[in-house]
């Protein structure tokens, strides 16, 4: 099951423009806006909404690749937090952690993730691909 998070505050994950109206976002039945999902925000949506995030703070000056990707591997270990101690039955079970702390985690991680990308000009869906095709060379179908 995919999680989605509804369209809300300016920092709301995929509330990608704060002025954009509200006649610009997808509206459900209720006439309250509709969940943002993996399917309907892009990586450079998400990329920007990290980036006004980041310049809204003035925390430029202290997102570089080493403060970043430390950052990043500080978050990747509050996420193992959530495992450390659970069999692999537990973990496969869904029982002994909560779902939406590690959710939490894994946005963390992902907005990391994307700050990183904006620092050093990184186009990540290039990227991906990129290094998918590098894996299905090393990793070849047998």
């Amino acid at each position: 099951m995919v999680r989605s998070f509804p369209v809300g505050s300016q920092d709301t994950l995929c509330n990608i423009r704060h002025n954009l109206s509200m006649s610009s976002l997808s509206m459900s039945s209720s006439n309250t806006p509709s969940p943002k999902t993996d399917s309907t925000c892009t990586l450079a949506e998400l990329k920007q909404v990290v980036e006004e995030f980041v310049s809204q703070r003035t925390w430029h000056k202290f997102h570089n690749a080493k403060n970043l990707s430390m950052a990043l591997a500080v978050e990747a270990a509050e996420l193992m937090e959530h495992y450390q101690w659970l069999t692999t039955e537990q973990t496969v079970a869904g029982e002994g952690y909560d779902l939406d702390q590690v959710t939490d985690e894994l946005a963390d991680i992902t907005s990391y993730v994307l700050a990183l990308a904006n620092t050093l000009d990184i186009d990540l869906a290039s990227a991906v691909a990129n290094k998918m095709v590098k894996n299905r060379r090393k990793y070849p179908l047998s």
